[in-house]
């Protein structure tokens, strides 16, 4: 019995050195790298119940703001430093974050075309409660409006704020608007949010176009001589298709996983997966258990399930993995990237509950024989190389 306890010992012993050394690898790898998340929707909370980026949203005694979103009109809602939020900059710190899109998106309530500058004020106020948080912030976070802007802000030890908006509507048709979100930092636009409006079609919806209109086909063209990313997540099918038609630079989904392992109507098909690899861009996985976890797809599914699962129905980690691995393989190892949707999103992964919690991907896909060159791709190179690309393709000679 002792000689086989020693046998079990010996295989095991090494094992467990290998396995710590590697996660110790993977773990400096991801300090090391720049790290760079498409998608975040902590702004919301900074507008509208007083969260600062400075305060500690992990807080024991704090409370989720999620039921008070469908539950405003009651009275106490949280706020301020009473929140429990997945994202505050000490956690970004802990978690290797170095660069965040924060999201700019305008609520339905706020878009109707029949008021219109109602779409573009709550744009706004959005906007510059990102901008408040860089003047408040300025030893940690700084504007980056470049690829070149974040690996000089993150060489200086700061984390670089960038905006995307989410939602074509907020632009109210009107491309002077778009160039003003532009100019004050807007890095990409989600052609439609879960809703069609008036020039694009949705995935959340039936629609109306069949795609794109042709005004929207003159605001991916806009997009393109601003150099701002296109973005795929959101939309129609056929919306997708037009985009990619009427883009000439690369296009990226910023929040959106695999629907051939999860059939989410927001994720992207394999033909679609190939396509953005394609044309050069990046799909950036969302980490939300709706859009991972087949058996939470629908709202009636995923009820059915926690009945028959119990409660709660965990994501895990490796399911977030396996979209990794899908994207990578299908749209290529050069064309997949982070997009985590964090404070927009429920049902996260056990593992991936919070901004803090970024390393432990890059260990899992360690453990499941990623090279540093590839890690660092899908962590942020990829994203960087896609942006770059849209600006210089903007500022080439002949452009316009």
């Amino acid at each position: 019995m002792l000689r086989a306890l020693l046998a079990v010992l010996v295989v095991a012993l090494p094992w467990a050195a290998a396995a710590q050394d590697l996660e110790a690898r993977a773990r400096a790898l991801h300090r090391d790298a720049i790290v760079v998340d498409g998608h975040n929707d902590v702004p919301m909370l900074l507008l509208d119940l007083g969260f600062d980026l400075g305060m500690d949203g992990a807080a024991p005694d704090t409370t989720s703001p999620w039921p008070w979103f469908f539950l405003s009109w009651l009275p106490g809602r949280p706020a301020g430093e009473e929140l429990r939020t997945d994202t505050d900059l000490a956690r970004m710190e802990r978690g290797g974050l170095d660069a965040q899109f924060f999201s700019i998106w305008v609520d339905p309530d706020h878009y109707d075309p029949e008021r219109p500058g109602v779409a573009t004020a709550r744009a706004q106020a959005m906007i510059d409660a990102v901008l408040e948080q860089v003047q408040r912030h300025p030893e940690r976070l700084a504007l980056a409006k470049s690829a070149e802007d974040v690996r000089r802000i993150v060489a200086s030890g700061r984390h670089a704020a960038l905006m995307g908006l989410e939602g074509g509507h907020a632009i109210e048709d009107d491309l002077g608007t778009l160039r003003r979100y532009h100019a004050q930092g807007v890095r990409y636009m989600t052609l439609t949010w879960s809703f069609s409006h008036t020039w694009a079609d949705s995935s959340g919806d039936a629609g109306g176009h069949g795609g794109l209109t042709e005004f929207g086909r003159d605001v991916v063209r806009e997009m393109n001589d601003l150099g701002m990313l296109v973005d795929v997540s959101h939309v129609s099918d056929p919306t997708f298709w037009d985009a990619l038609e009427t883009s000439r630079a690369p296009v990226i989904a910023s929040h959106s996983s695999a629907r051939s392992i999860a059939p989410h109507p927001r994720n992207l098909s394999d033909d679609m997966l190939r396509a953005v690899g394609e044309s050069g861009g990046v799909v950036m996985l969302n980490f939300g258990g709706i859009f991972l976890d087949p058996r939470k797809v629908g709202t009636w599914n995923h009820v059915k399930n926690t009945l028959r699962y119990g409660f709660p129905v965990p994501t895990t980690l490796a399911m977030l993995a396996d979209h990794v691995e899908h994207v990578a393989r299908v749209a290529g190892v050069d064309h997949v990237g982070l997009g985590s949707d964090f404070d927009g999103t429920l049902f996260l992964p056990d593992d991936m509950r919070t901004v803090e919690d970024f390393p432990n991907l890059t260990v899992e896909l360690a453990r499941r024989g990623w090279s540093d060159a590839d890690l660092r791709k899908l962590l942020g190179e990829n994203l960087l190389r896609v942006l770059a690309r849209t600006q210089a393709l903007a500022s080439a000679p002949g452009a316009r």
